[in-house]
């Protein structure tokens, strides 16, 4: 047996760490830095990592970590208090990308790049990638800007998390088509069926969890809530994938939205963190990296690629900034939105990998789609600091602060909080080693 892997996972940890802390330092998400270490270390450059069975089943551990905790993020509840334009920026924020994705597809995607199975799926998924908007670096440069709690700013948090569960279910459809001989009312039955499925599921769940945290367990042993949890997360992934012809990453998203409504659902995502910061989305990340192989983007590839950053962003100008302004936004505010859901992160690698991995992808557009995610990560930031920069005359923005606002805030103060005790109490224990000296 061959211990090789071991340290094959040291150098994605420590390289993604590293690589991941410099990127945040110029104002990117640290999946960057992760996908670049796997670039360096990959076929692409050094080839000091290979692709390896081994990572492959990490990595889809990871990326089904990744949506529970994302579906353990998403309070429907508070959803439906952000009123009609967070839905509406988010509907035309899919659907222009979608579109203006396929229709970059139609064109590239023939001779040399042609790929077994349905062109039509394979162009419609390109959308599907373009569809998603990380929302974490849009946050950053908001709140560093002052702009975080506005209209403009609760507009952009509400469709960037609505636009990913749209865009979910844009995957949902398109990789449930993507069988070798498939009836559409099969497809249609089985998505709907999964739906029923998650409802019931969720009804379930919800009420004998809660009953048993509260009246039976009460805050004891609750260590036991995210086994429990996570059990839910794997059976809920398998079911999607092996009943209902579904991903099975909308499985795993389904079931942290259905922990995110029970009395402990904060206690069981803090205990996901570590294991997701530590270990599984670093493993991830790098191997989507560690899969590009460089040497094969010739010209038309590049081309692609800086097609894609431009649609990446222009869509979203477009399809957000239309939603903005059906619901009364200023022109300036319009684009302001437009532009703070241009940034693309871990939903479109996520999607991008899950595609590759079903066929419904050319593996030759993998590199433009990493490519787009970074130069997406680079822009954002200065394309917001661009058109928030006041004009002459301005008056200030009126300050509107929302529930998703103050979620924000509040996992920002517990991750400070956190910080604080550990230091105090390494200080304390210094002094107690002092005085036994």
């Amino acid at each position: 047996m061959s211990y090789k892997f071991l340290m094959d996972i040291a150098l994605i940890l420590v390289s993604t760490k590293v690589l991941g802390l410099l990127t945040k330092r110029y104002q990117m998400p640290q999946v960057v830095g992760a996908l670049l270490a796997g670039l360096i270390l990959g076929p692409a450059m050094l080839n000091v990592l290979q692709a390896t069975d081994f990572l492959a089943q990490v990595s889809e551990l990871g990326v089904i970590v990744i949506m529970f905790t994302a579906g353990m993020g998403t309070d429907i509840q508070e959803l439906k208090k952000t009123g009609k334009a967070g839905f509406v920026v988010a509907l035309c924020g899919v659907l222009v990308p979608l579109a203006m994705g396929a229709g970059l597809a139609f064109f590239f995607n023939r001779g040399e790049f042609a790929h077994p199975g349905s062109v039509l799926l394979q162009n419609i998924f390109i959308g599907v990638i373009l569809t998603a908007t990380s929302v974490s670096i849009t946050v950053e440069t908001l709140k560093e800007l002052g702009k975080l709690s506005t209209r403009v700013g609760n507009t952009i948090l509400a469709a960037a998390l609505i636009d990913d569960i749209l865009g979910l279910i844009a995957l949902t459809v398109v990789t449930s088509l993507a069988g070798a001989q498939v009836s559409m009312v099969v497809v249609f039955v089985k998505i709907v069926a999964f739906f029923v499925f998650v409802g019931v599921v969720g009804v379930l769940v919800s009420r004998l969890l809660g009953w048993y945290m509260t009246k039976v367990m009460h805050d004891k042993d609750l260590h036991r809530f995210p086994l429990l949890a996570f059990v839910l997360c794997l059976v809920m992934a398998f079911c999607a994938e092996e009943f209902f012809g579904v991903a099975d990453i909308i499985g795993a998203f389904s079931a942290g939205v259905i922990i995110a409504t029970t009395p402990k659902a904060k206690y069981i995502e803090s205990k996901f963190s570590p294991l997701s910061y530590l270990l599984l989305t670093p493993i991830f990340f790098a191997s989507i990296g560690i899969k590009v192989v460089l040497p094969k983007m010739d010209a038309a590839i590049v081309l692609f690629a800086v097609m894609m950053v431009l649609v990446a962003v222009v869509s979203k100008l477009i399809g957000c900034g239309l939603g903005a302004k059906l619901c009364g936004f200023t022109n300036r505010q319009c684009v302001q939105v437009g532009f703070g859901m241009a940034c693309r992160g871990e939903v479109a690698l996520i999607v991008a990998n899950k595609g590759m991995a079903m066929g419904l992808m050319p593996p030759a557009f993998f590199g433009p789609v990493i490519i787009m995610v970074v130069c997406a990560a680079m822009l954002t930031p200065i394309l917001l600091k661009l058109v928030f920069k006041p004009a002459k005359g301005e008056a200030p923005e009126e300050m509107e602060q929302s529930d998703l606002v103050d979620r924000y805030d509040e996992v920002e103060q517990l991750d400070y909080v956190s910080q604080g005790l550990l230091a105090a109490n390494d200080k304390l224990r210094e002094k107690n080693q002092k005085k036994k000296d």
